[in-house]
């Protein structure tokens, strides 16, 4: 071999082998429609988990908590807010399961159809069968309706509830069975709970049983702390009364519950 030939091998070589690497086998992509497939089941895997742990939607079944929340409202609940040794407070706007009497047949259905059903299922709509209300009482409270202004006591601490109780003013702010009326001291584990439309809500003040009444069963006005799923946080449709859900403060300066 020549020194001619020698240099021409050795500058083919490096070609060949670069020709030979370019040629390599490319990684295959899925094709569209299965990623699409595989994205969609991560996506409802997904809305799984944050409805089991963290987030879950509901809607405002009827007009019982005007004027903060209106009939057909979409609202938020945040499923951790008791965690980890916390409970439902005063003032808090709660959803919780219908204790087994208090909605009707139609109410406790929710949605029907099979998409709606499966869209209820996985978070992504509003589910039946639950109650939205605020907690005005927890465990050991009491609750008295009312005083010389119509306002609500609770562990002798008078409620100032202007800011969200529709029809404030009126005679009481606890109109649906009248305003001469004690409930508590509330069992432990449990709250009592009121809409803020007092005209036009079956809540706990529905359920006491009055000194008038046989046919009722004591202790149903109380709702278990196991069966509330969350606090509301957001009123998130219709978009233009997208707001946060706060505590009013007058609850703040209800004193403890008192042991004896």
């Amino acid at each position: 071999m020549t020194t001619e030939d020698r240099d021409h091998t050795s500058l083919v070589e490096p070609d060949e082998a670069g020709s030979r690497s370019s040629h390599a086998p490319e990684k295959k992509h899925l094709p569209v429609w299965q990623e699409t497939i595989l994205l969609l089941g991560i996506a409802l895997v997904l809305a799984v988990v944050i409805k089991a742990v963290f987030v879950q939607a509901f809607y405002i079944p009827s007009e019982s908590m005007e004027p903060g929340l209106v009939k057909n409202d979409r609202i938020l609940v945040q499923k951790v807010s008791y965690w980890f040794g916390g409970s439902p407070q005063r003032g808090d706007v709660v959803v919780f399961q219908d204790p087994g009497d208090w909605l009707g047949p139609e109410e406790a259905a929710g949605p029907q159809g099979g998409l709606t059903q499966l869209m209820a299922t996985i978070g992504l709509y509003p589910s039946g069968g639950h109650l939205v209300k605020r907690v005005i009482g927890v465990g050991g409270d009491t609750i008295k309706c009312c005083d010389k202004q119509g306002r609500l006591s609770v562990n002798g601490k008078p409620l100032n509830e202007d800011a969200y109780v529709k029809g404030a003013g009126a005679e009481c702010n606890g109109p649906m069975i009248g305003c001469s009326w004690t409930a508590g001291p509330v069992p432990e584990g449990h709250v009592f709970v009121m809409g803020d439309n007092r005209a036009h809500s079956a809540d706990s003040t529905v359920h006491i049983c009055l000194r008038t009444e046989t046919d009722c069963v004591p202790g149903d006005e109380y709702v278990a702390n196991d069966l509330v799923v969350g606090k509301v946080f957001v009123l998130l449709w219709p978009s233009d009364r997208f707001t946060f859900v706060h505590r009013p403060d007058t609850f703040a300066d209800v004193p403890a519950a008192s042991s004896g």
